[in-house]
């Protein structure tokens, strides 16, 4: 047997087993699931957020799919039919990027190649990839049903994509308009949560336009002062009498000599700046909004690739953020600046390739929000529920003030927009054919398609269903798996997921889903929080603090590093991920380690805890506690208390397991085999959070190995069994009396030596009989005989707990080293007494410092206070 267990000789090949005996398949468990079916399948169905395939996962990823794996296994266990659905997400503007940066090193932009050579290398890099995150999560122990992966591209979703698009389409819910929209000079159209906001240390240039024909002017502030190229008014506060009287004048745009009007609209904010602002509609979103009120001209300045135009003179043909150096230094030698000021504010920015948006009016597709307005009726009507709660109202509040969702984007990679424009006659139409033969208008074959793709989100919201056969037509023709997967598998039991993604796709997926098939996607949905590092910082590339979960399960396992992640997963509480918290369930895991080598003494009179009449006293006593762990586990899991379910799995085995059952079973031999047998149920109980370990434990008590025998992980999950509290009872009064001898023990300088005797005295309302413990009591409190007692024994050293008294006779003991020290504390413990009440009771003192102070000093007295009584306690015990 070797020394110390070795994650890396264990981890790959159990898995391997595993997955080819097919027990991660739906019937994986076949026979669990006839055992517990009782006339009617219980099915289990969660979905894999799909990751990008544009690099590796991250160790958000890593907590994602350890607690779907969690449930996945529990419920796999529990006799459910499980899918776990796994696949990948082609990620249109992130992966496009990728490529055209992998082709710019070799000299070569994806226009020199076309569009279709183009998408062909970039379904090269999506199989490089995706074959890279695959394997993370083979290493992570996930067990999804790999025979069924998707890929939100593959033929199956993209007739799924088509299908709900014309659906969409045809009820006048898809519509193509100009509006204003989030644009990215670089990667087209954004949707509003696809733009970052982040504080810009920029500047403030208060800017003069003069009066037509005159030397007066007025002051405006602006933070773009390329934009006055688009300008098509200037705009005051209709109840700020300071500028009343310049409504309806003119004034001149420098270098262009544009006129333009003062109006007056009541969104202005007269505190900001001179009070006086420009209006440019078609490069502003509240001016936007502005110019429709007000019928103003919608001046477009630059071009989609954010050059300027001809509306800006001599500057045409500069890029806009390289442009406003030029035009201000050109502003100032006119005499049109009058100053320029540091200034903070917020911008957008790309959240793929971090470029600054721009407000854009450009034709695009839209999906109306009444799309959503079901699914937020449902969600409120209690057809899902979040864990933690709260999530409901950002939920709510995000999803009321929808606007209306851009889907069309300016790329070769994803999705083609299904939608034909005849050349001849101008017919528009959606279409879920590749090739439609002709227009359905006048039968012409000359039409061509809407080159943009749509958004990834678009697709990817229709995950839940998609990937269970829906809207995949032929696709998928003699594949019997997805034939009835829609009836029995949605809507799909839960989500889990991060709660930084629950606009970008828990959202889509409840109003892309209730609209194809008139169901809510999933009942339950768990946002986890943020995994941050040890100080509570996100993690980022800038500080270097990224955690590589492939480095994590390198360095320690899988197991634990699940089981860390698990650990730490309190509902709604971010993570903080440290390598201390990795080493302690490190220790665990020796723990149990070395607990299964004691253990092995006797395994050949192991049994199953099923078909096992515990015996002894003590092998009742720890099946009651492990009975009470298992309710408890239950109870959480069911409720999505991942860190509960854990801690609670961590205390019985290392607390009252470990510490406990092992030591106490020393004083009596017959009861090692029945604590085997609880040991071996217990790492089905621990195989859905460590899996590998738990498996290999098993086995070993069992004389068996996993490549001649069955998995634990299609054996039945433990259930609640019946509890027996008068032996729990008595066993809780025995490690009372031995924890109370320890510490009359230690009151007297004896901790570690043995002692002849020492007396226990019940108290009176304890009706029990102890004669039968004494063995164990004596073995752990190193006491060579105990004794009860119905009084007080003089002459001793108390200790005094709930149930009992423990005395400890001072005979033959020299005390007096102890009684000076126990007289060194009490003078001490009196100073500080009195220095604190001191200040506590001085007015100026209360009056003038800060709350916390008062507080820690009330809390530092009372703590003195405590320990003082302890110290004469203690005293009087020596007489």
């Amino acid at each position: 047997m070797a020394e110390f267990y070795d994650p890396k000789q264990i981890e790959d090949k159990f898995y391997k087993i595993c997955e080819e005996r097919g027990y991660f398949e739906i019937d994986g468990n076949k026979e669990i699931i006839e055992q517990n079916k009782n006339g009617k399948d219980k099915t289990f169905c969660i979905m894999m957020p799909p990751p990008n395939v544009t690099g590796v996962l991250h160790i958000g990823h890593a907590l994602t799919f350890t607690l779907q794996d969690i449930m996945t296994r529990y419920k796999r266990m529990d006799g459910y039919k499980t899918l776990y659905q796994p696949g990948l997400d082609h990620a249109g503007i992130a992966t496009q990027n990728v490529v055209e940066k992998q082709l710019l090193v070799q000299g070569v932009k994806k226009e020199d190649i076309g569009r279709d050579e183009f998408v062909k290398k970039v379904w090269e890099w999506k199989e490089q990839s995706g074959g890279s995150i695959v394997h993370q999560m083979r290493k992570l122990g996930i067990t999804p049903v790999w025979s069924r992966e998707r890929f939100t591209m593959d033929e199956g979703l993209k007739k799924a994509v088509k299908k709900a698009f014309v659906n969409l389409y045809n009820k006048g819910i898809i519509e193509r308009n100009n509006y204003m929209i989030n644009w990215c000079t670089h990667d087209g159209a954004l949707s509003d949560i696809e733009v970052e906001h982040k504080e810009h240390k920029g500047k403030l240039y208060h800017l003069k336009y003069y009066f037509k024909d005159s030397d007066e002017y007025i002051v405006l502030a602006t933070t773009r002062p390329e934009t006055y190229f688009g300008d098509s008014a200037v705009m005051v506060n209709p109840s700020d009498e300071r500028y009343t009287n310049l409504i309806g004048k003119k004034v001149v745009l420098p270098i262009i000599n544009r006129e333009i009007e003062i109006i007056a609209d009541e969104y202005v904010d007269m505190e900001f700046g001179t009070g006086i602002v420009k209006v440019t509609p078609a490069h502003d979103l509240n001016d936007y909004e502005v110019g429709k009120r007000h019928n103003l001209e919608f001046i477009t300045i630059f071009d989609e690739k954010g050059i300027l135009n001809n509306e800006c003179g001599k500057f045409a043909g500069l890029e806009r953020l390289e442009a406003r150096d030029i035009i201000v230094e050109e502003l100032s030698k006119l005499g049109n600046v009058e100053k320029i000021e540091d200034y903070t504010n917020q911008v957008g920015y790309c959240y793929r390739c971090k470029n600054v948006v721009e407000p854009y009016i450009s034709k695009q597709w839209f999906v109306k929000s009444e799309i959503a307005d079901n699914a937020i009726k449902m969600v409120n009507e209690g057809g899902a529920t979040f864990y933690p709660a709260h999530w409901i109202n950002s939920f709510n509040a995000w999803m009321r003030e929808l606007r209306d969702w851009c889907i069309s984007r300016q790329l070769w990679w994803g999705h083609q927009i299904p939608v034909f424009y005849c050349d001849d006659c101008g017919h528009i139409w959606a279409d879920e054919e590749d090739k439609p033969e002709c227009c359905p208008k006048c039968q012409s074959k000359n039409f061509h398609q809407d080159p943009d793709v749509l958004d990834t989100w678009f697709s990817s919201g229709l995950w839940p269903i998609s990937t269970l056969g829906w809207g995949n037509g032929e696709a998928l023709k003699g594949e019997k798996w997805f034939e009835n997967d829609l009836k029995e598998f949605y809507p799909n039991t839960m989500l889990i997921t991060g709660f930084d993604i629950l606009f970008f796709w828990v959202a889509r997926m409840m109003f892309q889903s209730k609209n194809a098939v008139e169901k809510l996607p999933f009942k339950d949905i768990y946002l986890h929080a943020l995994v941050k590092d040890k100080d509570g910082n996100k993690m980022s590339k800038s500080k270097g603090n990224v955690i590589d979960p492939l480095n994590m399960i390198n360095e320690y396992s899988a197991d634990i590093l699940r089981f860390t992640l698990a650990l730490l997963a309190v509902q709604g509480r971010d993570i903080r991920l440290s390598d201390e918290k990795l080493l302690q369930v490190r220790n665990f895991t020796n723990k149990l380690y070395n607990a299964h080598k004691y253990l092995l003494l006797k395994r050949d009179t192991f049994v199953d805890l099923k078909d096992c009449e515990m015996k002894t006293n003590l092998g009742k006593y720890l099946e009651s506690r492990f009975q009470i762990c298992v309710n408890e586990v239950r109870k959480n899991i069911d409720e999505y208390r991942f860190n509960d379910a854990a801690n609670t799995i961590y205390k019985f085995l290392w607390d009252e397991f470990c510490d406990w059952g092992i030591e106490l079973s020393k004083a009596n031999s017959d009861s090692v085999a029945e604590l085997g047998a609880i040991f071996k149920e217990s790492m089905k109980l621990l195989s859905p959070f460590m899996p590998f370990l738990s498996e290999y434990l098993y086995h070993e008590l069992s004389g068996t190995s996993l490549e001649n025998s069955t998995s634990i992980m299609v054996s039945k999950y433990p259930k609640v069994k019946e509890v027996d509290e008068d032996t729990q009872n008595l066993f809780n009064v025995v490690i009372e009396s031995i924890i109370a001898v320890r510490r009359a023990k230690a009151a007297v300088d004896l901790g570690n030596s043995k002692i002849d005797k020492a007396f226990v005295k019940l108290n009176d309302n304890l009706d029990i009989n102890l004669d039968d413990y004494t063995r164990y009591i004596n073995l752990l409190a190193k006491c060579d005989s105990i004794s009860f007692v119905d009084k007080k024994i003089d002459n001793s050293v108390v200790d005094v707990s709930e149930n009992l008294s423990v005395f400890i006779p001072l005979d033959g003991i020299d005390t007096s080293a102890i009684k000076t020290r126990l007289n060194s504390q009490k003078t001490k413990l009196e100073k500080e007494i009195a220095k604190l009440e001191n200040m506590l009771n001085n007015e100026k003192f209360v009056a003038n410092a800060p709350k916390e102070v008062i507080q820690t000093n009330k809390d530092g007295l009372n703590s003195a206070k405590e320990k003082l009584q302890k110290v004469e306690s203690e005293l009087r015990s020596f007489g």
